[in-house]
């Protein structure tokens, strides 16, 4: 059989493994040893933890008669570097990987032993394997991918969801490829997920009325009132307020940490990011300006002569109503339906969650962290970035590019 009829998987190779002290120069040293026995690379692998380097590199096999001596040689070179050396011997390469491929990243503050144990017990239960793991976070929370193949990413995502709830960690699965990377719009709710505040609550806390807002705001969150009903409920209690109020309204407004890095982000990458809200254009209006947002939808309170009338006008963003909103930002972002991100916390942002390619329940109630694909439980909203496989190395490198 001739050289060019020979299986990759037939081809003798060498597994050469090195480990020890991180240092300069460790990489380039071993390939110029290995150069002088005119191997071929055919993979490698770097890691470093705490100072602590595990280097593989797996080379064809050198000419005849001379694998002794590169053994010897490699082995004294790792010795003169103060490091260690394995060499194993072995034909082909690394195993066709499963089909089915997703990324599962875990976040955890902190991300303990057990936690980490029940996720790789699950995958493996799932008859997945753990290709690769690497950290994109070590704080404000601790993030961790591990790449998966041999399961398809739903079953995966089902299987690990009861998990995550019992453990206290966040598990979000994303298929992996080019689909994750395409990601080019980002959706999310405003009141409770961008900002920290119910901006009717701001208004009613000037009218008077907080309580009562308070009390339909909480029921309809849940699920247990109409959204339309219950905005226009709360609405009707502001009436008479004097249109000033929302200048002070918009002021008092208190974005969530990490939602402007988390826009910034983003919009460094390339993405286009909006805001839908059953709240109100009096504020949507004000956030986008600020924040750059590429667009903005929410319901608007009537002022007449000066005041508030207690109706809004115009069509009512409701469930329903966010999810078709998403649809038309995708459509004028020219993203398809597939590769957007919503983001929210409420029962009225659950056709949204669903319509789109991701949907993440940040800091949700029980019925939406449920439905959604899935959750964040940190409040920090940066932590998205980690979903979507960006390094908290590579936000703070962004930053860095404005100070230069």
């Amino acid at each position: 059989m001739s050289a060019s009829q020979t299986s990759s998987s037939d081809v003798p190779t060498l597994l050469v493994k090195i480990f020890g002290k991180d240092r300069p120069g460790i990489t380039a040293g071993l390939f110029d040893t290995l150069a002088a026995y005119s191997v071929d690379v055919v993979d490698i692998e770097q890691v470093v933890t705490r100072g602590r380097m595990v280097l593989c590199a797996l080379v064809t096999e050198p000419p005849p008669g001379l694998e002794g001596d590169l053994r010897a040689t490699v082995h004294s070179w790792a010795e003169s570097m103060k490091m260690q050396a394995e060499i194993i011997s072995g034909l082909g390469d690394n195993r066709p990987r499963g089909l089915g491929r997703s990324l599962v990243t875990v976040l955890g503050h902190p991300l303990t032993s057990e936690a980490t144990a029940a996720v790789t017990a699950r995958i493996t239960r799932t008859g997945g394997n753990i290709d690769r793991i690497f950290r994109l976070a070590k704080y404000p929370v601790t993030a961790v991918e591990f790449a998966v193949s041999g399961v398809e990413t739903e079953p995966l995502r089902t299987a690990l969801a009861p998990d995550a709830a019992k453990l206290g960690i966040d598990v979000a699965v994303v298929a992996a490829g080019l689909y994750r990377r395409a990601q080019r719009l980002v959706v999310m709710d405003v009141d409770s997920t961008l900002i920290q505040d119910e901006v009717i609550e701001l208004f009613a806390a000037h009218a008077g009325c907080e309580d009562k807002v308070a009390e339909v705001t909480a029921a309809a969150m849940r699920g247990e009132l109409d959204f339309e009903q219950s905005l226009h409920a709360r609405v009707a209690l502001l009436e008479g307020l004097d249109a000033s109020v929302v200048d002070k309204v918009r002021s008092e407004v208190r974005l969530t940490p990490g939602a402007r890095t988390l826009i910034r982000t983003l919009k460094r990458l390339g993405f286009q990011v909006g805001v839908v809200s059953g709240g109100f254009t009096q504020v949507t209006g004000d956030l986008k300006e600020r924040l750059g947002l590429d667009f903005a939808h929410a319901n608007t309170l009537e002022i007449v002569d000066g005041r508030l009338t207690g109706k809004v006008t115009g069509e009512i963003v409701d469930r329903a109503g966010k999810a078709r909103l998403l649809r038309r930002f995708a459509a004028e972002a020219g993203v398809p339906l597939s590769q957007t991100v919503a983001i929210g916390d409420g029962a009225n942002d659950l056709d949204m969650l669903n319509a789109a390619g991701l949907g993440v329940a940040f800091n949700a109630k029980p019925v939406v962290r449920e439905a959604a694909h899935t959750a964040v439980n940190f409040p920090f909203l940066d932590t998205v970035l980690y979903l979507l496989g960006v390094t908290r190395e590579e936000v703070e490198a962004a930053d860095t590019l404005d100070t230069v």
